[in-house]
């Protein structure tokens, strides 16, 4: 690629070019056919801004509060795994990116930095990610070292009983390392004559029998407020709150669990009705643009997850790369505001947009 990339998605390409098949297919891969993954994208440009002219937007504030922290856009670094696949200073390099564009940043459980790493590295805000292992003991301990550490909230993963079929990383073979974070806990080197090790990772330690009432005990082991993360429907939504979590995160796993599950941005404002404002709703799946951003808060979300972008920085530029993605969304979304008539999040609402859905109906 000629020249400096100029947009998100040609950190893509930046990102092919740089890593060895395996790894890259890796991060790109979805489910199965990978419908809703190419879904999860297209859904986006269904979507029409409806500007407003004539507004003083001189001043832009694109500030917002996530759990009591002040971030200066409605931009979080999506919890993903592994990063030091991608490049060799991992999630540490990350963290420094997120902290420099004083966005906050999810840590995953399966980082390949350890927790102690990511928290002494700089000063951004994080939050920590988790799954549930059949041996709770393990899960505990890694909620309290993210407390110890630092870590904001406890953001739980709950749309994986069981890990979805990525047939690329079956076709590939997939090796991931010994994570640090479980060095004299538990071996995460699992070997699979069937493909990929990651599947029979989690088909070795993941807790299929989690379910609504174990956010009690996920309660009852930490303070810090916790996050639900892999919501797509109203009712599922409704036991989230009736749960008492302090936040619902939309999403579909980037489309790597269940194929033709529905498009994160296509349930968002379903989700948001549901909780009647009773927590905050987090977007997660397919932004690559500022409009997208736009978009997913005018439908209710109050901050969207980056996850595969943000890998692609990393790996093109280290942390150069991923805080020049941050720069180039937050700059996208600060342009998207200003041509919308919008001087801060507060002022983007639901007219600011309109659905297919709603234009389809307009033209019966």
């Amino acid at each position: 690629m000629a020249g400096e990339p100029v947009n998100v998605n040609e950190f893509q390409e930046l990102a092919r070019q740089a890593l060895p098949k395996m790894y890259y297919d890796y991060y790109t891969g979805g489910a199965e056919d990978q419908h809703t993954l190419k879904e999860n994208v297209e859904s986006f440009p269904r979507i029409i801004i409806r500007p407003r002219i004539l507004v003083d937007v001189s001043k832009i504030d694109m500030s917002t509060t996530i759990l009591g922290h002040k971030t200066s856009a409605p931009i979080m670094i999506a919890p993903t795994a592994k990063h030091k696949l991608a490049h060799h200073e991992g999630e540490v390099a990350t963290a420094r990116g997120a902290a420099a564009c004083d966005v906050i940043m999810g840590l995953s459980y399966m980082s390949t930095c350890t927790v102690e790493e990511v928290a002494t590295s700089c000063n951004a805000v994080r939050f920590f990610q988790i799954y549930v292992y059949k041996r709770r003991d393990i899960t505990a301990l890694m909620v309290r070292r993210a407390e110890k550490n630092g870590f904001g909230a406890i953001i739980l993963t709950a749309d994986t009983p069981r890990l979805g079929r990525r047939e690329a990383d079956i076709k590939n073979k997939m090796i991931a390392p010994q994570l640090k974070n479980f060095e004299g806990l538990i071996s995460t080197e699992y070997v699979s004559d069937k493909g990929s090790n990651i599947e029979a990772l989690a088909a070795g330690t993941f807790d299929a029998s989690l379910c609504w009432k174990d956010i009690e005990w996920l309660k009852s082991i930490t303070k810090l407020p916790i996050l639900i993360k892999g919501i797509l429907t109203s009712e599922d939504a409704i036991k989230a709150i009736e749960a008492g979590v302090a936040g619902i995160i939309v999403s579909n796993h980037g489309a790597r669990q269940l194929d033709y599950a529905p498009t994160t941005i296509s349930v968002l404002e379903e989700v948001v009705h549901a909780v009647q404002g009773k927590v905050p709703v987090f977007f997660d799946g397919g932004v690559r643009r500022g409009t997208d951003i736009f978009k997913a808060l005018a439908l209710g979300a109050k901050a969207v997850l980056i996850g595969r972008a943000v890998i692609y920085g990393l790996a093109a530029k280290g942390e150069l790369g991923v805080k020049q993605v941050i720069q180039m969304l937050k700059d996208e979304f600060e342009l998207t505001m200003a041509l919308s008539g919008c001087c801060s999040v507060d002022d983007i609402t639901r007219s600011h947009v309109k659905t297919e859905k709603e234009r389809f109906i307009c033209r019966m």
